[in-house]
């Protein structure tokens, strides 16, 4: 853990509640994170990249952030020039070439956060991570309005950075936004229920409400850890896979179940446009499907379940936890 992370926190949490623009974001120095000190950037760890990013989630922030931090910790870790300017992440699909000693990539790139107002974008493809700045941009957007933008890759001149797993690290970036959005969701409906009362008393009061706040509770909980196992995996400069995947699954079965019970508990006021929680659970829904959706990180922890054996999976869950 970074000696610095509950400052590093709390300057973030102020940082966001102001519903910064990208200028004010870059000031603070938040985008490069994960750059090393010696490469001009701040010096932290996933678990501190983790930390920021929940708070993101919570403030429901409208920016790049997290896509930001990983693109720049993989451009310094090829040891090339860190990039300035709002950075983006994606998975491509298309094919690398090489002309005259200048790699150019062919292909596409679909729901990209920010992707046209991005000033570069790291890709992953074959897992490689290709640094590219030139492509043409389509607009889109998630469920919360946000752009998700879908690019063209014309022969883009492209920069290998080395063998990495975008899609892997842009879930990282997801899980800890889920863990925010959901601990800020939670934190709504129990304002809610304390003030609003029904019956004749308040409906904190009532069983059923009990009960479904305990669940959301859980999910919560859930989400947290499943994003502190992730960071601790990473900064264990190990194979993360497994915990990637587990977090992500988990968190998005967070989602799933958490989004409702937040929207119940509050009943019609939870959807109206004057109310934060709609902020929050549109973004929710939409960070549950990017960088993989529940069926494709289901598929992945089965698929090594079933290479690993069931005596073969025991042993390595075991190994984990030891680390």
């Amino acid at each position: 853990m970074s000696e610095m992370r509950p400052q590093l926190v709390a300057t973030a949490a102020a940082l966001f509640a102001g519903a910064p623009d990208w200028p004010a974001l870059a000031a603070s120095g938040l985008p490069l994170l994960l750059v090393p000190e010696a490469s001009g950037g701040f010096g932290g760890d996933w678990g501190d990249a983790a930390a920021v990013l929940r708070e993101a989630g919570r403030a429901a922030l409208a920016a790049p952030l997290g896509e930001t931090m990983v693109a720049s910790k993989l451009v310094a870790g090829a040891r090339a020039s860190v990039q300035q300017g709002q950075g983006t992440l994606a998975v491509a699909t298309g094919w690398l070439t090489a002309t005259q000693s200048v790699q150019r990539f062919n292909g596409s790139a679909r729901g990209v956060a920010w992707g046209a107002a991005a000033d570069w974008l790291v890709a992953g493809h074959h897992g490689r991570a290709l640094l590219i700045s030139t492509y043409a941009a389509t607009a889109g957007a998630n469920p919360a309005g946000e752009p998700r933008d879908s690019l063209v890759l014309d022969a883009a001149p492209t920069l290998v950075l080395g063998r990495a797993d975008v899609l892997e690290l842009g879930a990282f970036v997801r899980v800890a936004q889920i863990a925010g959005g959901l601990e800020a969701a939670l934190a709504l409906a129990v304002d809610h229920v304390n003030s609003r009362v029904q019956f004749g008393k308040p409906l904190a009061r009532q069983q059923a409400i009990q009960q479904q706040l305990a669940v959301l509770a859980g999910e919560v909980a859930a989400a947290g850890m499943a994003s502190a196992a992730a960071a601790r995996a990473l900064d264990a400069s190990r194979d993360a896979r497994f915990e990637i995947a587990a977090a992500k699954l988990r968190a998005n079965l967070a989602v799933a179940r958490g989004v409702g019970i937040a929207h119940q508990v509050h009943g019609a006021i939870g959807f109206t446009m004057d109310y934060p929680l709609q902020r929050l659970t549109r973004r929710l829904i939409g960070w549950r499907s990017e960088f993989g959706g529940d069926a494709f990180w289901a598929a992945r922890l089965g698929q090594r379940a079933l290479a690993l054996g069931g005596a073969g999976l025991w042993a390595e869950m075991a190994r984990q936890g030891d680390r």
